[in-house]
């Protein structure tokens, strides 16, 4: 089991960490290495469940912040293990994981370690499997065997951020449109009815549809409505009897669940429409004391999250979330995926500040 130096500057521990392979479905290595550091530590109660570690302090503080971060990555695609790049001005560590989102959790794992008397209680939360199907993630097994552990009065996601604080997040919804139709010899076309033809229509008004931008208590959050996937077809000389078109939106998170169904069921009027994913956004969480208080301390000036992350569970409880760590969105899942190592360190500094 690789060891973990916690006492390691925050780049040397993203750096070990990321070089830890954990491709959904494989965090136990790295879960194990966490598990092991964190024991270690006296004034934190550990707890874990599955591959997901979390780690509390009972110091009897009016008040409790949760920090959490997920500790799983996209497959790798040549790009471990991870190297430093760019110029003295601007050095970089790259590899996966370094966005999204290992800085971040090398960030808490420091502070966790080195923050014996926070000026609150912290529960420290990494786990598992968030970036696959949600009814696999960590915190969705962990909120049914013990949601008493996600009680706080602000969250605080390590997502990628740039290192400035990003409120809420979209909801996000993927659904399957369907067409049918007839199969039939290709020499003989007129034979059968072209399922895959069919679908044009569902595509036309994927590509004529605006997005709408929708204001939610003081952030703009970009809605979008695309096709991700297409199938269809059996063999090179069948006309298809089906073809099935898979769409994604991205809603605000002033839309509930169902108002996003019915949207994308209102924009494929006429087709076979089957829902098969849908996790809902959270608002910004940004009028709660304690996070007004996060937001002057770190310095940021707040943003949308326009990607869907786990502040979303947090907020269903009921806990007001934002996300803040290390790394450029865009990068994350990138196979050039990197993050600049001065980032790393402002963010540890940020969140030291404030919870000191």
């Amino acid at each position: 089991m690789p060891v973990l130096d916690l006492s390691a500057s925050s780049v040397d521990l993203t750096r070990t960490i990321c070089d830890i392979p954990s491709v959904s479905g494989e965090e136990k290595t790295l879960a194990d290495a966490i598990d092991h550091a964190v024991h270690r530590l006296a004034h934190l109660d550990v707890y874990r469940d599955g591959d997901t570690i979390v780690a509390r302090t009972n110091l009897g503080r009016a008040q409790r912040v949760v920090i959490a971060g997920h500790i799983d990555t996209v497959p790798v695609n040549h790009n471990l293990p991870t190297r430093e790049i760019g110029a003295d001005g601007e050095r970089m560590l790259w590899g996966r994981g370094t966005v999204d989102m290992k800085a971040g959790v090398a960030v808490q794992l420091k502070l966790a370690a080195e923050l014996v008397s926070p000026r609150v209680d912290i529960t420290w939360m990494w786990y598992d499997h968030e970036e696959v199907d949600a009814d696999l993630n960590g915190l969705t097994r962990l909120s049914r065997t013990r949601p008493d552990l996600f009680a706080g009065d602000f969250a605080i996601l390590g997502e990628p951020s740039n290192g400035q604080v990003e409120g809420g997040c979209n909801g996000n919804l993927r659904a399957i449109v369907r067409t049918h139709g007839v199969r039939a010899h290709s020499a003989r076309a007129w034979m059968g009815e072209n399922a895959i033809h069919r679908a044009a229509p569902i595509l036309g008004r994927l590509a004529d549809y605006v997005p709408q931008e929708v204001a939610v208590d003081g952030l703009a959050y970009r809605e979008g409505l695309n096709a991700v996937r297409i199938r269809g077809g059996i063999a090179g000389n069948v006309i298809p009897d089906l073809c099935e078109v898979e769409v994604n939106y991205r809603f605000a998170p002033s839309r509930t669940p169902d108002e996003a169904v019915a949207h994308v069921r209102g924009v494929m009027d006429g087709f076979e429409v089957e829902v098969v994913d849908i996790a809902p956004g959270a608002r910004p969480g940004l009028d709660a004391p304690l996070a007004q208080e996060f937001v002057a301390a770190v310095g940021a000036e707040p943003r949308p999250k326009y990607g869907w992350t786990d502040v979303a569970r947090f907020s269903a409880l009921g806990v007001p979330a934002v996300n803040y760590g290390p790394g450029d969105a865009s990068l994350a899942h990138h196979d050039e995926e990197r993050v600049p190592l001065a980032q790393i360190e402002d963010v540890e500094r940020g969140l030291r500040a404030w919870l000191s």
